[in-house]
């Protein structure tokens, strides 16, 4: 059975130094409880591709109005234009401090990184796919020029009809949402997740951005994420608050955003 990514860290440990165990892996698709529950990240949105460092791809640019009327030539597609960019690579890293007795637990300290640093992980690459990151490689999906921000509140009974339409409006198909836990568990209580389902729409929920706010979108079509399967976890021996261990994990990635016009972002009340 291959080792889960605590398994490795923990079996390296060797007397009182540092430890770092480089993975053929993305970490943040490791998560244990993944597998049996249902909560999707905002990875588990995208399409990926695997890649070995910055790549280019074909980026298509809207121009004139939203609205898409009954033939071809009427529809936003139609005057799309196309261009090459390339798509940059960043880490995004999480830390967990521990107490240093921990390592005198293999077992222990093999599931707190497994369970405990690598859904700091998630959380860390929620933010930056959504927020950008700190080093300003990814804008972020909610700042990317050329997506359809709509601030007038809708109720929750009907954004999702009515936004899953808009995303269409220029040729794509939603096919995904991110939503606040707050939102999520309202569309639960009003049975609208289950139709969501049905229609092939997968909805992620993450704390990353506004409880009032809703990102809906062709997430496969409009975005490719970029995996490097370049992963590190450590250990700094002494480098957490109070002199704690600090466990830590970084991945690489990139993100190519293609079609921009697919995005839109709804304000709830």
């Amino acid at each position: 059975m291959t080792p889960t990514p605590g398994e490795t860290l923990a079996s390296a440990l060797t007397g009182e130094g540092d430890v770092e165990v480089p993975l053929r892996v993305a970490l943040p698709a490791t998560f244990p409880l993944a597998a049996t529950r249902p909560r999707y990240t905002v990875r588990h949105l995208l399409k990926t591709r695997e890649v070995a460092g910055p790549t280019a791809y074909l980026r298509e640019e809207h121009h004139g109005p939203d609205t898409s009327g009954t033939s071809y030539g009427s529809t936003p597609e139609a005057r799309f234009t196309t261009s090459l960019a390339t798509a940059a690579i960043t880490t995004v890293t999480a830390s967990l401090p521990i107490p240093a007795e921990l390592t005198e637990h293999p077992a222990m300290l093999a599931t707190v990184i497994d369970h405990r640093l690598v859904v700091r992980l998630c959380t860390r690459e929620n933010d930056a796919l959504l927020n950008g990151s700190s080093d300003g490689v990814l804008t972020g999906i909610r700042a990317l020029p050329g997506l359809r921000r709509i601030e007038e509140p809708i109720d929750v009974d009907r954004v999702a009809t009515e936004t899953c339409a808009l995303v269409e409006e220029t040729g794509g198909s939603c096919d995904g949402i991110v939503t606040h836990p707050r939102l999520y568990w309202e569309l639960v209580r009003l049975g609208l997740l289950t139709r969501l389902a049905e229609a092939g729409v997968r909805v992620s929920r993450t704390r990353m951005l506004a409880a009032d706010e809703a990102i809906f979108a062709d997430f496969r079509a409009a975005f490719t994420l970029l995996d490097t399967l370049d992963s590190v976890i450590g250990l700094r021996r002494g480098a957490g608050p109070g002199g704690q261990d600090l466990l830590w994990a970084s991945v690489r990635l990139g993100l190519a955003v293609h079609l921009p016009q697919h995005v839109v972002i709804r304000t709830v009340k």
